[in-house]
């Protein structure tokens, strides 16, 4: 049983707050722990002045991120912390995954930064990429995706494609009961198991409810429900357990995931148009 955790906590914006959340996490036995979306930042939905988030922005080989990476390391605790990303080309919206060596596995920025906000002046990332998260539980093949992309279902599916058994998605908005149903449906359609933290209720428009669907859709008593965690509206520090066994299990028979798929018949799937009623002037060429 791989045990996760969720900080849906408001940030103060001091590396001891979020440092005393992993140790705290650690003390639930957490195998990984996972922040909301741009923690470093906390977000701030609405705020239409970019110069306010550029400002902020922090690089990979910052004393924000090796603080973690010595966190992890300490504790043996998988990270996954998020960031306002600052780069030579301008900034991004980065989610880092640190295993419970302190090493720096992957770094993903946003593919689908959310252009009809703040997040135009942002560079979205070139790409979806799975790693291999050496655990206590044992090694996991993992992705990332971060709010938005979740809203796309070719995000989880390239992921899928790459053997991820596992995605988190680290997250910022209201998860009202479309924004969950799309989670689920993407853990349906994959059969991978997705691990969502949100900030709380009291944070702009968000309300907690972090989550955790299994991917396992069917048993031998026939449907049964994938949320396998939903955390409240409040602040806290939440945790779940995954059974990857029974996920494994469950991925080498049912029928989902990419056996009966028909690619060669999606070609209109990759063509760049973009026709009436979807065309927005905002749109990044």
């Amino acid at each position: 049983m791989l045990k996760i955790g969720f900080a849906q906590c408001i940030p103060d914006y001091t590396l001891s707050q979020a440092l005393s959340i992993c140790s705290r996490a650690s003390s639930l036995g957490c195998d990984i722990l996972l922040f909301p979306e741009m923690w470093n930042i906390g977000y701030e939905i609405g705020d239409e002045n970019p110069q306010l988030w550029l400002d902020r922005a922090v690089s990979i080989d910052s004393p924000y991120v090796s603080a973690f990476q010595e966190e992890a390391e300490k504790l043996g605790l998988a990270i996954v912390v998020t960031l306002l990303e600052k780069t030579e080309k301008g900034a991004r919206n980065t989610a880092v995954l640190i295993d419970r060596h302190g090493t720096l596995v992957q770094v993903y920025a946003k593919v689908h930064t959310c252009d009809f906000s703040s997040e135009a002046c942002l560079i979205p990332g070139s790409g979806f990429e799975t790693s291999i998260l050496d655990t206590a539980q044992g090694p996991v093949k993992t992705g990332l995706m971060i709010c938005f992309d979740r809203e796309f279902p070719e995000s989880a599916r390239i992921l899928m494609l790459q053997g991820a058994e596992l995605i988190f998605v680290p997250n910022a908005c209201p998860m009202e009961i479309n924004r969950l149903s799309q989670l689920r449906a993407r853990a349906f359609e994959n059969m991978t198991a997705i691990a969502t933290c949100n900030y709380p209720s009291g944070k702009d428009e968000c309300n907690g409810k972090s989550s955790l669907f299994d991917g396992i859709a069917y048993d031998e008593s026939g449907s049964r429900d994938m949320c396998a965690f939903l955390a409240p509206e409040g602040e806290g520090l939440f945790a779940a357990q995954l059974d990857l066994e029974a996920l494994r299990a469950y991925r080498k028979s049912e029928v989902h995931g990419n056996c009966y798929r028909k690619p060669e018949r999606y070609s209109l799937l990759t063509a760049p148009a973009v026709e009436a009623p979807f065309i927005r002037a905002d749109r990044r060429k």
